[in-house]
Formats: structure tokens, sequence, C-alpha cells
């Protein structure tokens, strides 16, 4: 399972690439993304089977929020995300649900630079011949 995210160049949206493993999928036959986005409708948003076994849907979502969501397997069988971003405490069942968490990425900060070694070194040759023309 994994969820894969990549943003918008305005930032406005975040397309993410929801995934369920072959052993996760445990030989299901159909699974749907289920969750907030899509006011846990559980046919709104069928995911695609792979040769290998597995599924995958993307889904564009508003950046800067975090929506609920689960696996549903064979129209019966519910399932977190094993590589979610979080997980909360269902308000209806005794179990959680997965978080993706689409805020931006924070900007890497950016290291000041130094100065250059040949002003530093200068600077100092300067000042240790003038302490030793003092003496």
């Amino acid at each position: 399972m994994s969820l894969k995210k990549t943003f918008s160049a305005d930032g406005k949206t975040c397309t993410v690439v929801f995934s369920v493993n072959p052993t996760a999928a445990a030989g299901a036959q159909r699974i749907t993304l289920v969750g907030e986005f899509n006011s846990w409708d559980k046919d709104a948003t069928p995911m695609k089977k792979s040769p290998d076994g597995s599924f995958s849907v993307k889904k564009q979502l508003d950046t800067n929020k975090q929506y609920q969501f689960r696996y549903c397997l064979d129209g019966n069988v519910w399932i977190n995300d094993w590589k979610a971003d979080s997980y909360v405490r269902s308000e209806l069942a005794n179990d959680d649900n997965s978080v993706v968490d689409t805020s931006l990425p924070k900007a890497a900060k950016t290291a000041k630079k130094p100065a250059p070694k040949s002003a530093a070194k200068s600077g100092t040759k300067k000042s240790a011949a003038k302490k030793s023309s003092e003496k």
C-alpha cells in the first residue's frame, strides 16, 4: 500500500495515487476508495486492478487538508492503508480510519553563503602584519 502525492504548480491541488498491493488485496475482485472526498460512497471511486493483483486510483484533492479514507474490498471488507500519513478513530465504527495529508511541503531553507575565503584570508594577514610591526 502506498500514497504518492504530486502537487500542482500553483499549489492548489494535490494528485494522490492510492495503491493496494496484492498481499493487502487478499484476492479481492473489486476494491473501492472510500472517504470524506466522496461522501463515503462505496461505489464512487472504484480502483483499477493490475495484472499482478494490485489496485490503484488517482484522486485530485485540495491542498492543505486532511482527508479520512479506507479501502472497501468486494463491498464488505474494510481495510486501512498501511502507509497512511496518520490514523484517527472512526466515529461510526470501532476502528480507525486512514488519513492522507495534502499539506504543501515546506520549502527547504536556503543556507547563507559563507564569505569568500580570499577576502577572509587577506583581512587576517593584514591585521597580523600590523600587530607584528607594532611590537
